[in-house]
């Protein structure tokens, strides 16, 4: 997006928003749940995103989607802590690229508590990455006909006079 003399950019307190202050092994232990739980949030926002191309105008999904965010940690929080905790700091001190193959004992104890707790069963896998037709309450953006100019430049009356090249043409292993 080129930023220009007549672009307006938000107030301050519109972009005020509070923050997940959480590690990367914790955002990765929470990951598929999360990424399940505010699954409409974050494809309202992705669509504003991408529909719009202007950042600007999708403050609002924006916010949704870290509030929801917010809510999703704080009910982990509440009810899985230990487990949670205990899946982050495997993800965090097993591997140097928190590989989830190393804590899967871990991951199933997180798992289980979830799933007792909220009845929320861990996405299968690949469920993210599978198609899906998204409905959205918001109206689809109208879409620009593309801009046809006329042909500047007259095409010579066949009976135009071609004389042969003054060089030689190009393509003289064709002659």
């Amino acid at each position: 997006m080129v930023i220009t003399n007549n672009t307006t950019l938000p107030e301050p307190a519109e972009l005020d928003a509070q923050e997940l202050n959480l590690s990367s092994a914790a955002l990765r232990a929470g990951a598929f749940h999360l990424g399940k739980q505010c699954e409409t949030a974050n494809n309202e926002f992705m669509l504003c995103r991408q529909e719009l191309d202007d950042p600007r105008a999708c403050l609002g999904e924006g916010r949704a989607v870290t509030g929801c965010a917010m809510e999703f940690f704080r009910k982990v929080k509440k009810s899985c802590h230990e487990e949670f905790m205990q899946y982050a700091t495997c993800l965090d001190k097993s591997s140097g690229t928190m590989a989830f193959s190393h804590c899967r004992k871990t991951q199933g104890v997180f798992d289980k508590c979830m799933k007792d707790t909220f009845d929320w069963d861990r996405p299968s896998y690949g469920y993210f990455s599978r198609a899906k037709v998204i409905q959205s309450a918001r109206e689809a953006p109208k879409k620009q006909e593309p801009v046809s100019y006329p042909d500047a430049t007259p095409g010579l009356p066949e009976d135009y006079p071609k004389p042969p090249a003054k060089y030689g043409s190009r393509f003289q292993w064709l002659e």
